[in-house]
């Protein structure tokens, strides 16, 4: 039960690195562009994968499965699909708790700066 837990802290970092963080920001970019561009509805759908936590986040639950067989109740396909959509939605309550923590981070960044910026200069 607890192997769940681990297996959704590996979801929501690679889920959140590639739908959020810089180094793929040009990626990422390449591909808001396509899912709003391209004619094809499949093709929109496959590049909308890339800029979305929680669609991108089944995707890798798929191939962290294929790599650490996990199941839950039940010892057959059925325990691995109870699996499966537990290790997302825990990993996207993780990724809801890293960003309004970053959030929160951010906002004290910026209210910091503009208490400094206040404090009469000496």
């Amino acid at each position: 039960m607890e192997m769940i837990f681990i297996l959704a802290i590996s979801v929501a970092c690679i889920a959140w690195t590639v739908t959020k963080e810089a180094v793929f920001k040009e990626i990422r970019d390449y591909c808001i562009d396509r899912s709003i561009n391209c004619k094809k509805f499949y093709k929109r759908k496959f590049f909308y994968l890339f800029t979305c936590e929680y669609c991108f986040s089944h995707y890798v639950t798929v191939l962290i499965l294929l790599m650490a067989p996990t199941h839950l109740i039940y010892n057959d396909w059925r325990g691995y699909i109870l699996s499966g959509f537990s290790i997302v939605w825990i990993a996207n309550i993780y990724m809801s708790l890293y960003n309004l923590l970053r959030i929160d981070l951010k906002k004290q960044t910026i209210i910091a700066k503009k208490e400094e910026k206040d404090l009469p200069k000496e």
